[in-house]
């Protein structure tokens, strides 16, 4: 029997898949096909991003299994430089934290005051104001202790993951958008700016497949932290591999790669596509 106090398998994997798996997927796709020229170079940012996500999870795997602390950012640096080392640390990991969460709450509250008051006067102040609340509902419900927040967090993670899924929907009945060849005037980009473009595009990339990182911090709270937090890391990591480079596709094939490179809420216009475009 796991200890009630104890994150199971599959409360871990789901905090895995939560951690990594964010509004971010439902913006970022429109960055990086505008920071690129081709498909291709689009297709190997993702798959790029992800061989680097599974690299540091084999990492955090590692560090984890052996160090299973909570608080484990700290003490490890604590414990392999400095005490002084690990507060820096962790002060800029908790500065970019917040501005992730703050960052994750403005996008999701821009979908739901499109989908609550879609025109409502002052909808940049209803998007703050519900991006505010968000923050503070869910800091409310960690606070109510450990098991809560797993059973929260599983299912709020059940939602995004048949969310993805249910946007992936269209690519088996709508039919694909013809491949236009660019128009564009001018002189070919040479490797150089190839180079370039998909460095930038892997930025953007990066910051869709971070979060896995935090993980660690959940050691002492893990059964059998020795052999579940490997387990969840890699099971987590596959599954977002796997939904991400779906969800691209589907975007690319539904979308078009051109219109996708200004497209303004990618996941209404997948969402169209399954439940109908609105008459208005």
């Amino acid at each position: 029997m796991t200890p009630k106090s104890k994150l199971s398998l599959f409360d871990f994997t789901m905090i895995v898949i939560s951690l990594v798996i964010g509004m971010g997927i439902f913006r970022t796709p429109v960055n990086v096909a505008a920071a690129v020229q081709t498909p291709a170079i689009f297709f190997g940012a993702w798959i790029a991003g992800g061989l680097v996500a599974l690299c540091g999870a084999l990492t955090y795997a590692e560090i984890g299994s052996r160090f299973p602390v909570t608080g484990a950012y700290y003490k490890i640096f604590a414990y392999a430089y400095h005490p002084s080392v690990a507060f820096g640390v962790n002060c800029i990991i908790l500065i970019s934290n917040a501005a992730s969460v703050s960052g994750v709450a403005l996008i999701g509250a821009e979908y739901i005051t499109r989908v609550i008051a879609p025109q409502h006067a002052n909808a940049e102040t209803l998007q703050i104001v519900t991006a505010v609340f968000s923050i503070f509902l869910f800091y409310g419900i960690n606070l109510l202790g450990l098991k809560m927040s797993a059973k929260t967090q599983n299912v709020l993670t059940l939602i995004k993951i048949s969310m993805i899924i249910l946007l992936i929907s269209p690519l088996f009945f709508s039919s694909p958008v013809p491949v236009e060849l660019s128009t564009r005037q001018g002189i070919d980009p040479s490797l150089l700016q190839y180079l370039k473009a998909f460095g930038i595009g892997l930025v953007a990339v990066s910051f869709t497949y971070g979060g896995y990182q935090q993980t660690i911090n959940f050691g002492a709270e893990v059964h059998q932290p020795a052999k579940n937090i490997p387990k969840g890391i890699f099971t987590g990591i596959f599954v977002i591999i796997g939904l991400y480079l779906t969800i691209n596709y589907a975007y690319y094939q539904v979308i078009g790669f051109e219109n996708l490179k200004s497209s303004t809420g990618i996941a209404a216009i997948m969402a169209g596509h399954v439940f109908g475009r609105s008459s208005s």
